[in-house]
């Protein structure tokens, strides 16, 4: 594996490559919410599933922003589920303690997405999958986590991008049907 000099990704994005083979990130975004030399933490952004908002934490419902349903976050502890929500002062992210009332909760958050699940690496294995150009890591926007459409994030984040990184925005998603 070599030597990994350890890079936090923490409050950045992580946007999937179209070398990384493995289903569960094919085309993905993960906002990254932890990443120390111990391991990492994040919430793949992107994918909405089917199940609302409401049914999945009904005292949230009316903060979940749209598309209001819950996220597929990650493939470790599906059926957990991560909230993070817009602050209301400065527009950023934060995860929100699920279990406290939307209207008394401090700082007080407009908006709020729930994911199922969540993306998580091992000590040294996402600087690992970084070294192998697996990630792309970006500046995060807030508007990035409460997209309206998320299903076109991946194509959205990298055409933003100076240069030629924005040139991967439109890699066919089939390279053999081009």
């Amino acid at each position: 594996m070599g030597v990994v000099v350890w890079t936090t990704t923490k409050d950045r994005l992580l946007v999937a490559t179209p070398a990384l083979t493995d289903p569960n990130f094919d085309r993905t975004v993960v906002y990254v919410l932890e990443h120390n030399p111990d391991g990492a933490l994040g919430v793949v952004i992107n994918r909405p599933g089917r199940l609302p908002a409401a049914a999945a934490v009904p005292a949230w419902a009316d903060q979940a922003s749209e598309p209001s349903m819950l996220y597929d976050g990650g493939p470790v502890e599906p059926g957990g589920v991560i909230g993070l929500g817009r602050r209301v002062a400065d527009g950023r992210p934060m995860p929100v303690d699920l279990t406290e009332s939307p209207d008394g909760h401090e700082p007080a958050i407009d908006q709020i997405r729930l994911f199922n699940g969540y993306a998580g690496w091992g000590a040294g294995q996402l600087d690992y999958e970084l070294t192998e150009h697996a990630w792309i890591v970006l500046d995060a926007r807030a508007d990035d986590i409460f997209s309206g459409e998320p299903r076109e994030l991946w194509r959205a984040v990298l055409a933003r991008q100076p240069g030629r990184l924005s040139w991967l925005a439109r890699f066919p998603d089939d390279v053999q049907a081009n």
